[in-house]
């Protein structure tokens, strides 16, 4: 299950903060739709993706793991569409709509919200450290795997 989220080295071509370190890329809070370089999705971190929420923000919470690893946990709320139905599945989705793409350790959902990018969705956010960052800061109560 882990082959699937394995963490990503930063590589010689890296040019900017966030593809070299995006769990410690920064986003402008006042400015939540715009992305970071306006050319990619925003890297989001838990912590924040929870005040938006808690502040009744409304984001697309789009889930790309496979279905057996939502049955071990899931953010409340969660739109599952598995990275291999995106390309044909993203029809399901409002371009417009803020969109928060997630997976085990957001690396898949980094390809997802990049995936997404190409066809035309604007408003997008990576959740960095995925659902395992998640049950770190923000619900210990949520199983880890």
């Amino acid at each position: 299950m882990h082959s699937h989220c394995a963490a990503m080295e930063p590589t010689a071509s890296a040019t900017s903060a966030t593809e070299i370190d995006p769990y410690h890329a920064t986003m402008n809070p006042s400015d939540p739709d715009r992305n970071a370089d306006s050319s990619g999705p925003v890297p989001l971190r838990a912590s924040d993706l929870a005040a938006r929420l808690a502040a009744g923000e409304q984001l697309v919470l789009l889930d790309v793991r496979e279905a057996e690893e939502l049955a071990i946990c899931a953010l409340e709320g969660a739109v599952h569409v598995p990275l291999s139905e995106l390309s044909v599945r993203h029809i399901e989705l409002d371009p417009d709509a803020p969109t928060v793409c997630i997976c085990h350790h957001g690396v898949r959902s980094a390809h997802a919200a990049a995936g997404l990018a190409r066809l035309g969705f604007e408003r997008l956010f990576n959740l960095v450290g995925g659902v395992d960052r998640w049950a770190i800061e923000v619900d210990p109560s949520m199983p880890r795997y």
